[in-house]
């Protein structure tokens, strides 16, 4: 299975030279000329890792393009490609797993990124990931125990029947002010 690059990079030259590149060396690469279109890809595709400059069409749009990153399920490998070097706990800070400065010569280039992706990968190993979760259909649904006025009395409604839920609430409403005006009733009684 071919490992899957998300390069996003507003400078058309480095864009189409890092991608012939990395797909010479056999990665399957999608790119994105700005931050903004960067991020429209990692919430479409899944990803093996991330590489994006850090300043395009503002000065914020890698940084931008590094959260969307870290907040995505699949969980990818981020280097932070720039021409102008951050001090590591700033790249770091950002959510970058690594930073690579251009220019760069290629099997160098190559070598960091395969690194970069096995030690990513090592530590996705080690790091229990919580089992996805199906949606609910509507036949197989998880029941919910809804409690009414009085505490001897349970009503179960799927999670999935809002409507259901609701006529549930109107009627322990009804049932509460039927119950309280029977008590003010029984207390005006002589």
């Amino acid at each position: 299975m071919k490992r899957r690059i998300l390069l996003v990079d507003d400078e058309v030259a480095v864009l189409l030279t890092l991608k012939a590149v990395l797909e010479i060396s056999g990665f399957d690469v999608d790119t994105a000329a700005s931050g903004r279109e960067g991020k429209v890809k990692l919430r479409s595709n899944p990803y093996h890792m991330i590489i994006t400059d850090m300043r395009m069409e503002s000065d914020a749009a890698g940084a931008e393009v590094i959260a969307a990153a870290r907040s995505a399920s699949y969980h990818p490998a981020i280097a932070l490609l720039t021409a102008y070097p951050l001090a590591d706990e700033d790249w770091q800070t950002l959510g970058a797993d690594k930073m690579l400065v251009k220019p760069m010569h290629t099997q160098v280039l190559l070598q960091q990124i395969e690194k970069l992706l096995s030690s990513h990968e090592a530590k996705l190993r080690l790091t229990p990931v919580p089992a996805p979760t199906a949606k609910p259909s509507s036949k197989l649904t998880k029941p919910v125990t809804l409690r009414t006025s009085r505490p001897s009395v349970k009503k179960t409604v799927s999670k999935r029947s809002p409507a259901r839920t609701v006529a549930l609430k109107s009627q322990s409403k009804k049932a509460t002010k039927k119950s309280v005006a029977k008590a003010v009733v029984k207390s005006a009684k002589p």
